[in-house]
């Protein structure tokens, strides 16, 4: 089970925002998308960072709503984790609970190809385990 498994069942259409743009666009942009978090990009399409619904928080409640007007770049993660399509969805899963991140970028020959979300990722195990149940159900029935 990899990642491209994860992304063949989901729109490959990833939000992306830009360094300078403002924290209050960035939140805007998250809410119309009603998405949790948009990846950063600079002017040549190169991940420099993301941005979260925690980070938005986190800047707000440390400096106050003044900082809405802050870019982007001054309160993204901008020490990304990244996977490839052929990475295990487990070892995913597993990176994102010990990194505490919700949102990993997919990059394929240094291009963005789509973004897991850890929801993705439990979806994604559940349905395997339902699928493994029924067939273990099922071949016990025919036994």
């Amino acid at each position: 089970m990899t990642v491209a498994m994860i992304l063949a069942g989901k729109s490959r259409d990833v939000i992306t925002t830009q360094p300078h743009r403002t924290l209050q666009e960035a939140a805007a942009l998250l809410a119309e998308r009603g998405i949790g978090a948009a990846i950063v990009a600079d002017g040549a399409g190169a991940v420099v960072g993301i941005i979260s619904e925690r980070d938005v928080v986190r800047a707000i409640g440390r400096y106050g709503a003044g900082v809405l007007g802050d870019p982007v770049s001054k309160h993204m993660t901008s020490k990304v984790v990244t996977t490839d399509p052929g990475e295990a969805v487990d070892h995913v899963m597993d990176m994102m609970t010990s990194g505490r991140f919700r949102h990993i970028p997919v990059m394929e020959h240094n291009r963005l190809v789509g973004v897991v979300s850890i929801g993705d990722v439990v979806k994604f195990r559940l349905d395997s385990i339902e699928w493994e149940y029924r067939a273990m159900r099922d071949y016990i029935a025919t036994a």
